[in-house]
């Protein structure tokens, strides 16, 4: 099987890359590089002694995505490819609402112009807003509280709708909840560019000096400690996910939540990493961040059913395999 996966050097679409070419297929991967780097393919390859095509390509951009699908004649593709962070979506929401929206709609335009019937899509837990109760199910209303959730959840209208024009399409819609942790190699691990806006990459930063302290975003929340509280799941573990979603034998639009099942405060991730790897970590609370919840953690009781998922790796595991990515990777 030939698969496109764009935004493929980016965190969570090289690792699913290195899974995809260590279970024996082809890959392609289209990224624009604007927060992944080009060295990552050398990485893939080291990691799986095989060769990816690569085209740094920006999905908007219509008429070079369709010579790509012209020339390559994908059976499938994961649509990794995205603007993703929640605070930025807040201030400069046109930027989200163009670059997510157009981007999918193109693919799924030359998927259609040139019959490709497989997507696997990465979503997100943010399109359940602030839920009801916990652990979150597949069916639960769906809202948004900030405009990164909501281009995830309008993609998934329109996949939706695309799905009922044409139920030749095999559609699955991955939500899942916080990625964390790195290749064991160290070779892959999430790497930011400027000052990262997820939890883990900028503990690290922090662990490791390179930036003098880490702000906890509000700590008067309805939590076990006041800090949020967030289901964290090790990027192997997701990579797997995408597999078991491309060889599920069961057709049309699916949607699986892919997380542990377990909630985790951000206090309590920041003082595991200090513990497993016996470093210092400096914090301090600073007000809320705009769109973000107390509390959100899933059930993934569907896609262990459905799928065959389960998660292998421990939360020592995540932090485990964060500093030692960022150790082998930095002059420090």
């Amino acid at each position: 099987m030939k698969v496109l996966i764009t935004g493929g050097c980016g965190y969570i679409g090289s690792h699913t890359a290195v899974r995809l070419l260590e279970s024996g297929e082809e890959v392609v991967i289209i990224d624009n590089l604007i927060n992944s780097k080009i060295d990552v393919l050398d990485k893939i390859k080291e990691i799986t002694g095989k060769n990816i095509t690569f085209y740094q390509e920006d999905l908007c951009n219509l008429e070079e995505l369709r010579k790509i699908f012209k020339k390559e004649k994908f059976d499938a593709v994961i649509h990794f490819a995205g603007l993703k962070a929640v605070g930025e979506s807040v201030e400069i929401p046109l930027r989200y609402y163009q670059n997510n929206l157009v981007s999918t709609m193109n693919i799924l335009s030359c998927m259609q112009e040139f019959n490709v019937l497989k997507l696997v899509f990465s979503s997100s837990a943010t399109v359940y807003g602030s839920p009801k109760s916990l652990p979150i199910l597949e069916d639960f209303p769906l809202s948004t509280t900030n405009p990164y959730g909501t281009t995830k959840l309008m993609i998934e209208q329109i996949l939706t709708d695309v799905y009922k024009a044409n139920n030749k399409l095999d559609i699955t819609i991955l939500r899942y909840f916080n990625p964390i942790g790195a290749h064991k190699s160290g070779l892959l691990g999430e790497d930011p560019n400027g000052i990262p806006n997820n939890l883990m990459p900028y503990i690290v930063k922090v662990a490791t000096k390179q930036l003098p302290v880490l702000n906890i975003f509000g700590s008067d929340y309805d939590t076990i400690d006041g800090t949020g509280v967030r289901d964290y799941i090790h990027v192997m573990d997701l990579a797997e996910g995408h597999i078991l979603a491309l060889k599920n034998k069961k057709k049309g639009l699916k949607i699986y939540n892919l997380g542990t099942g377990k909630g985790t405060s951000v206090l309590e991730l920041v003082n595991m990493f200090s513990k497993i790897n016996n470093v210092k970590v400096n914090y301090k609370i600073v007000d809320r961040r705009p769109g973000d919840i107390a509390s959100c953690y899933a059930s993934s009781l569907k896609a262990n059913k459905e799928l065959g998922f389960t998660c292998k790796y421990t939360l020592e595991d995540m932090c485990k395999d964060s500093y030692n990515f960022v150790k082998k990777n930095s002059n420090l």
